[in-house]
């Protein structure tokens, strides 16, 4: 996203800032790291992410003390102190072997990140030749981690469909739209409400993707979808 006018319209009215940043370990806005933009950022470290401990993980940055301060303590069952506290809280402590997988994995995020970036630049490269594929782009402020490669086809359950028959696994992300979710049908969104976000979801698929992908996989996965495409 482009942070600077969603900052300056959140600072005009004393808004919070809340980054997603959960997919987004390195990626950068304009020189700067996702998850220090905002008031707080938010950061996943579930086992298929970018940084991803062996079991559930995450972290929350700010450099607000009192929200820190608060967030220590909603984290910790509520207590300030041990044995003493002074809200309700959680469980969500991180756990010493998931912090010391973090730890080690940490040292190697940039060099996987960069992997990332390479392999999806040979994607954008074989893929730009084909009609009907839709690539990411990429802002000229922004720098991309490559968490997911995702495109846009019309016929989405077919290629899913051809790319299996090859060995070759896809998933999508995301199939159905927040709007159109059980979970928030109280709020009188339906289907047409938001008809860019619901054509996307119909059209997206996410192309094999991790540091070690070699270009041999990455061109058997394009020389795939050039076959269906014709």
């Amino acid at each position: 996203a482009d942070m600077d006018p969603i900052m300056e319209i959140a600072q005009k009215n004393n808004i919070i800032v809340i980054e997603d940043a959960c997919q987004a370990h390195g990626a950068l806005y304009k020189n700067r790291k996702a998850g220090s933009l905002g008031t707080i950022g938010c950061f996943s470290f579930y086992p298929g992410k970018n940084l991803g401990a062996y079991g559930e993980g995450g972290a929350i940055v700010t450099q607000d003390e009192q929200i820190a301060s608060k967030i220590r303590m909603i984290r910790d069952h509520g207590q300030a102190k041990k044995y003493f506290h002074d809200i309700e809280g959680y469980n969500g402590r991180l756990d010493a072997i998931q912090a010391g997988v973090l730890r080690i994995k940490l040292r190697r995020l940039s060099d996987w990140n960069k992997s990332r970036r390479e392999n999806a630049a040979y994607y954008n490269e074989l893929l730009s030749k084909l009609n009907g594929v839709t690539q990411p782009v990429e802002a000229d402020f922004a720098r991309s981690v490559y968490h997911l490669y995702v495109i846009l086809v019309d016929d989405r359950e077919g290629l899913q469909q051809f790319l299996s028959d090859k060995g070759i696994g896809t998933g999508l992300h995301y199939p159905l739209p927040l709007h159109l979710q059980k979970a928030y049908a109280h709020l009188g969104y339906k289907e047409g409400s938001f008809p860019v976000t619901e054509s996307v979801a119909k059209r997206l698929i996410s192309l094999p993707m991790f540091p070690e992908l070699t270009r041999e996989q990455i061109e058997y996965v394009a020389e795939s979808i050039r076959e269906f495409m014709l």
